[in-house]
C-alpha cells in the first residue's frame, strides 16, 4: 500500500506507541488524525513535531469509555477528511484487577475502551473502506491473550475479544481491507509513579500499556523469562506496523506476536 498522502486515524496517538507510530507514518508522507482524551499537551507536542514533515495532522478529542464519545470521534475524522486509508486501533487502559476486587466498572471500562470502541470505529471505517476499495485496519492486542496475567483478567478478557473482532472484521471487510493485529509483549519499562498512579482509575487515562502498571520488580522478573532477556522498544512495534501496512497486502487476520519470544519461554 502506497501511503503517501493519504490519512490514518490513531487512537491514543499522543503518547507511547501511538506517537511513536504516528511520527513514523508522517515522515513517511501520510496524513494524521491523532485522537486523544486528556493528553492535550503531548497531543500537540506530537501534532508540531509529525507537522514538520510537511504533512497534514488534526487533534481530535473524545472519550472512548462511553459510546457517545465513539460518535463524536467518528464525526470530527469524518469532518477533518472524506477518506481515510489507515486505522490503527492503539488506544487501551490497563491495570491490576485482582479477583475478588473487580468492580463492575472495572470490567465495563476495560470492554468499552479496549473493545467496543475498536469495534464501532472499525464497523463505521471498515465500511467505508470497503467502498472505496481501499484500506487497512491495525490493531494492538496483547500477547497476554495467549497467557493470561491472572491479576488482569477483565484486561485479557477484552484484549481476547480484540482477536475474535480482527479475525471476524477480516473476513467481513474482504477482499479489500486487510484487517490484521499485532500482539506486544513487554515493550516498555515501568514509567514514573504519576503515570503508575494514573494506571489505578480507568476513566482517568485515555491510553496506557502493561508496563505503566508494572512495579520494577515485576519488570524484572518478566526480563528474566524473555527469551530475548530484554524489552522490546517502540520502534519494534513501528516496524511491525510498516511491514502491515507497506511490506505486503497479502496478509489478512493474522495475530502477530512482537513478544521477544514470551510465547516459547
Amino acid at each position: 500500500m502506497n501511503i503517501e498522502g493519504k490519512t490514518a486515524l490513531i487512537t491514543g496517538g499522543a503518547t507511547r506507541l501511538g506517537r511513536a507510530i504516528a511520527l513514523a507514518l508522517a515522515a513517511e508522507g501520510m496524513n494524521l488524525l491523532l485522537h486523544y482524551h486528556r493528553s492535550a499537551r503531548p497531543a500537540r507536542q506530537t501534532q508540531k513535531e509529525a507537522e514538520s514533515f510537511g504533512v497534514r495532522v488534526s487533534l481530535l478529542k473524545a472519550d472512548l469509555g462511553k459510546f457517545s464519545g465513539i460518535q463524536s470521534l467518528l464525526r470530527q475524522a469524518f469532518r477533518h477528511s472524506r477518506k481515510i486509508e489507515l486505522l490503527i486501533n492503539n488506544a487501551a487502559i490497563f491495570y491490576k484487577t485482582p479477583l475478588g476486587q473487580v468492580k463492575e466498572k472495572d470490567w465495563d471500562a476495560f470492554q468499552n475502551v479496549n473493545l467496543k470502541a475498536p469495534f464501532f470505529l472499525s464497523e463505521a471505517i471498515g465500511l467505508r473502506m470497503v467502498k472505496q476499495k481501499e484500506g487497512k485496519i491495525i490493531n494492538l492486542a496483547d500477547w497476554s491473550v495467549y497467557r493470561p496475567y491472572t491479576q488482569y483478567l477483565p484486561y485479557c478478557a477484552s484484549k481476547a475479544g480484540l482477536v475474535a473482532l480482527t479475525q471476524g472484521l477480516a473476513r467481513a471487510l474482504a477482499p479489500h481491507v486487510p484487517v490484521n493485529a499485532i500482539a506486544p509483549g513487554p515493550i516498555l519499562p515501568a514509567v514514573p509513579s504519576p503515570m503508575r498512579r494514573d494506571c489505578q482509575a480507568a476513566t482517568k487515562l485515555e491510553v496506557s500499556s502493561p508496563a505503566a502498571g508494572r512495579s520494577p520488580a515485576e519488570n524484572r522478573q518478566i526480563i528474566q523469562r524473555t527469551p530475548l532477556k530484554r524489552f522490546g522498544s517502540p520502534e519494534d512495534i513501528v516496524e511491525t506496523v510498516r511491514y502491515l501496512l507497506k511490506g505486503t497486502d497479502f496478509v489478512t487476520g493474522i495475530i502477530l506476536p512482537v513478544d521477544g519470544g514470551n510465547l516459547i519461554a
